[in-house]
């Protein structure tokens, strides 16, 4: 017991003497923050930038400012300027907002839109079109220090009616309105134009005249998309030729669709069909008819629907998707001349392997033209063809002049070429 007093004192007496010591040198030693940050530097140390001028920015909607400024005199000790924006020239410094950052030696900075609100708040960044905007830059160093502000400018962000960028645009679109046009009134003028003949369309009469010598129905899937794509749109034109001819020879043809709306578009184009052909007593409103909305119940049946009628032709013009490839080897199976046409790059080579003639791609727009010799139709395909070969001189020109680097001042060069083409030809 006598040696836990002992203890006790010794320790007492170490608190007394000890521990105002080390409270003393507690205090005077610095802290690890004042250690390791520097002094506060002074304020706007450096010289700010000047001749800040603000614009519009030319050939947008709307959104954006572009800045301009002369380079501090202190370029070279700084890091970075930074953009501040306000609403007032005159507002508080609490209302200025830091816009964005440009690195030391940029001259310039384009401020765009952002969102109009963050989170629910207003962004104070946010430039309304049509609303003044005030801007000012100052400089700051590596190491926290700081210029003073240039001069405020401000500017109003507007839209602009042309994009002066966009010329080739212009040019490339008024080019093929009025190839448009005059292949359309030549047309109507009695103008025969010429189309490059695709196996597949000419493929169609055939295929029509076999079923009707085999005395079996002809097949024609409009595919599994909607009224309104544009495959399907053009696959009516098709459907509209196959079902006159069909009126004609008195062919039995089959039409299963996916989705109500085709099917009411699809009755009325072969009931059109019918009586163009003259044979309007011949139509067959069942032959027009409504499955499954569902992707492969609707292929089932189809497939099923092959097997039973035996169909000596089957057309797939449309949308098509993964059944692509079940409804071809259905029909390769059961033996019929199938002729294919999609604007579904994925699904062209399951079509180019299982069936006899294959649309590719716009060829299936083409066909459209092709079968009906429209002007309407006729005109937009010429014209696109024209601005095709447009297209492709002017990509042989352009290797031609990168590869003899020429330029257009050089014309003696220019003429080099250009003439011994002309002799090589």
């Amino acid at each position: 017991m006598r040696a836990f007093r002992i203890l006790g004192l010794w320790f007492g007496l170490f608190a007394l003497l000890i521990a105002p010591a080390i409270q003393a040198a507690e205090t005077s030693r610095p802290s690890p923050a004042d250690s390791l940050s520097p002094a506060a530097p002074p304020a706007e140390r450096w010289r700010p930038p000047t001749a800040l001028s603000a614009e519009d920015q030319p050939n947008d909607n709307g959104h954006g400012i572009v800045l301009d400024w002369s380079l501090s005199a202190d370029d070279a000790q700084l890091l970075s300027y930074e953009i501040w924006m306000a609403r007032s020239a005159a507002a508080p410094e609490s209302a200025w907002a830091l816009a964005g950052f440009a690195l030391r030696g940029s001259r310039t900075y384009s401020h765009q839109n952002e969102e109009a609100s963050l989170k629910g708040k207003p962004n104070p960044i946010f430039v309304p079109r049509g609303t003044p905007t005030f801007f000012r830059v100052r400089g700051m160093a590596d190491d926290g220090s700081i210029s003073g502000w240039s001069d405020v400018a401000s500017a109003t962000a507007r839209g602009n009616w042309f994009h002066k960028g966009r010329i080739n645009v212009l040019l490339a679109c008024l080019g093929l309105a009025g190839a448009t046009l005059y292949f359309i009134r030549a047309a109507r003028g009695g103008r025969k134009l010429y189309i490059r003949p695709i196996p597949g369309i000419s493929a169609v009469d055939e295929a029509i005249g076999r079923a009707t010598e085999m005395g079996r129905p002809i097949l024609f899937v409009l595919g599994t998309g909607t009224a309104g794509d544009i495959a399907t749109i053009a696959g009516y034109t098709v459907l509209s030729r196959v079902a006159r001819k069909t009126a004609e020879y008195q062919t039995s043809l089959l039409v299963p669709v996916n989705e109500p709306v085709m099917m009411a578009m699809a009755q009325e184009t072969v009931s059109q069909a019918y009586k163009q052909a003259g044979r309007p007593d011949l139509y067959r409103p069942e032959s027009v008819f409504y499955i499954s909305a569902m992707q492969f119940p609707y292929v089932a049946a189809v497939n099923g629907l092959m097997m039973r009628e035996k169909t000596a032709t089957n057309f797939y013009m449309g949308v098509f998707h993964a059944e692509s490839l079940l409804l071809a080897e259905a029909g390769s199976v059961s033996g019929s001349i199938q002729i294919s046409g999609t604007d579904q790059l994925s699904q062209i080579p399951f079509f180019v392997a299982a069936t006899d003639y294959t649309l590719i791609g716009e060829e299936l727009y083409a066909a459209s033209a092709y079968l009906s010799q429209e002007p309407v139709l006729m005109g937009p395909l010429k014209a696109q063809d024209l601005i095709k070969v447009v297209i492709m001189a002017i990509l042989v020109l352009g290797v031609i002049a990168l590869t003899f680097s020429l330029t257009a001042s050089d014309p003696a060069g220019i003429a080099r070429i250009v003439s011994a083409v002309v002799h090589a030809v």
